[in-house]
């Protein structure tokens, strides 16, 4: 009897273990991909921050200038809780893309390109360490420069080209956490003159041609965004030490009158493609190639800013895999790259609107926006695989949202971005959901629709994380890598 019982106990056992394996290859065949997102250890809450935010630590490795880099929200934000700061920043981001979708739609309706009328009016390198920006109030991410001997926190942008920071005397500036910059006090502070053609490159830089002062022959700048930012002020050239690479002659905008979403930095580094950009100007020091690779948390992580071609400082864990970038006179300043198509836990989307379209990939902007048709695709096929959750009420710009208060881990389906050339990037766990309140009660999937189908999509920095983003400006290619992010 006993024998009879081991041999059912036996069968049994294989039967189960059959049905396990057989359970594991249609799963395999159904090519669903996952990843675990810990929602414990993620420790979100309402974090007091110091009241003074410490320069960041920068140094020169192997050739390379590395910067470290955080979130913006490192420096302030002591008195806001993060549902707070949450609801505040994700209307900033509403702000700037539609700040940057009107300035594509103006450029292309001033060199006479037809626009549907839908559209919306609104080789040495150097590595310096990012940071997130969200204790100076926005989403973007901040590094720490030297001007004129001076140490300036500045945001990191790349849709803007013009480097400026607030100077004195400011007739209208925003709090900063650094002292202003005194053009007096530098020895090798020089103003730009009107005739010159680093002033006729701010036509290409602003979308403004230099104007002459009253009462001297500088050239002063405006800039203006959609949203009501701007700055002002006189276009001059300085020193700038990034790490230990000095750049003689730099040019950028002294600012004399500043206002907007620009937190507690000094100013901001435009790390655009026209000749005014950083980038530009050092291709001498750096080769015209840059790449970051941004915190996951606002608060706690680091990440860095590398300016130069030295990859053995790259800490990639996969291979780095190149798409061209689009060329668009008519925006000449943006980096745009082709989509080519989107899959989600290894669901390839099909859309109404054919891929092999024409995304801008920006750092400055948070959450990655759709046109309609392929948002609702997304959406949906999301939500296919990621069911069984209990809904929660949309919040923002997010209208996909989920109470996960309840759980210790969930499951997320890959999103994987094609870009031309084949090149394949997942999306990190950590970049899919956006949380709105930090139990986790209100989780939402952070992309979000644009209002119209003729508007350009955008790849936002929060789909970016725990990536080295590599701009090769005199190749003309981006490059994408996984790395964990820090600064070490």
């Amino acid at each position: 009897m006993v024998e009879v019982r081991a041999n059912k106990s036996w069968h049994s056992s294989w039967f189960h273990l059959l049905l396990l394996l057989l359970a594991a290859a249609a799963s395999s065949c159904h090519g669903e991909k996952k990843q675990v997102l810990p929602l414990r250890e993620l420790q979100l809450g309402d974090i007091k921050t110091s009241e003074k935010c410490l320069p960041q630590r920068s140094r020169k490795v192997n050739g390379a200038t590395i910067l470290e880099m955080k979130h913006q929200s490192y420096c302030s934000w002591s008195t806001k809780s993060r549902e707070d700061r949450a609801w505040k920043l994700l209307a900033l981001d509403n702000a700037r893309v539609s700040s940057l979708q009107f300035q594509i739609n103006d450029a292309a309706m001033s060199y006479g390109t037809e626009k549907p009328s839908s559209s919306p009016p609104p080789a040495a390198g150097a590595q310096i360490p990012l940071n997130s920006g969200a204790k100076l109030q926005t989403m973007n991410y901040i590094v720490t420069i030297e001007l004129g001997g001076k140490q300036m926190t500045v945001m990191v942008d790349t849709g803007s080209d013009l480097t400026w920071v607030q100077c004195k005397p400011c007739r209208s500036c925003y709090t900063q956490e650094d002292p202003l910059f005194d053009p007096a006090a530098s020895p090798s502070y020089q103003p730009i003159p009107c005739n010159s053609s680093m002033c006729d490159s701010l036509q290409m830089a602003t979308g403004v041609s230099g104007a002459c002062g009253a009462d001297q022959p500088s050239c002063n700048y405006a800039l203006s965004y959609r949203d009501g930012s701007y700055t002002n002020g006189v276009l001059a050239r300085d020193r700038i030490d990034l790490a230990a690479v000095p750049v003689r002659g730099f040019v950028f905008g002294c600012g004399e009158s500043n206002q907007g979403m620009f937190g507690g930095t000094s100013g901001l580094m435009g790390l655009g493609r026209s000749p005014l950009s950083l980038v530009s100007q050092t291709i001498p020091q750096f080769g015209g190639v840059f790449s970051y690779c941004l915190p996951t948390r606002e608060f706690d992580s680091s990440g860095s800013l590398i300016l130069g071609n030295d990859y053995s400082v790259y800490k990639n864990s996969t291979p780095v895999v190149y798409t061209r970038m689009i060329t668009d006179p008519q925006q000449a300043s943006f980096y745009f790259l082709n989509l080519t198509g989107i899959s989600i836990g290894g669901t390839a989307l099909r859309s109404s609107t054919q891929f092999n379209t024409k995304v801008l990939i920006d750092s400055g902007t948070v959450i990655t926006r759709l046109v309609p048709s392929v948002y609702k695709t997304l959406r949906d096929e999301f939500l296919r695989h990621f069911s069984g959750y209990p809904p929660a009420p949309g919040y923002s710009i997010l209208d996909t949202c989920f109470d996960l208060a309840g759980y210790k881990e969930v499951d997320i389906p890959t999103i994987r971005f094609t870009f031309d050339g084949d090149a394949e990037v997942d999306v990190d766990v950590n970049g899919v959901l956006y949380f709105a309140k930090p139990d986790a009660s209100q989780v939402c999937l952070a992309f979000a629709s644009l209002s119209y189908e003729e508007e350009i999509g955008i790849i936002g920095n929060y789909q970016q994380k725990n990536l080295r983003v590599v701009y090769d400006t005199v190749g003309s290619k981006l490059g994408f890598a996984e790395e964990t992010c820090g600064y070490s």
